[in-house]
């Protein structure tokens, strides 16, 4: 019979893995981003009305 032995590379089998947590210079909060789209929609609103 053949030699049918599978030679697979270390580590995670060819996969990459990259870092999952990352150094950003901006922080935000996820409550923050609600925050400021409901304010530009209200924004938005308000333009509308007086205009």
């Amino acid at each position: 019979m053949a030699d049918t032995s599978i030679s697979m590379p270390g580590g995670f089998g060819g996969l990459m893995r990259y870092n999952e947590e990352y150094d950003t210079k901006f922080s935000l909060k996820p409550a923050y981003v609600i925050v400021f789209v409901v304010l530009i929609i209200a924004f938005r609103v308000f333009l509308s009305v007086i205009y």
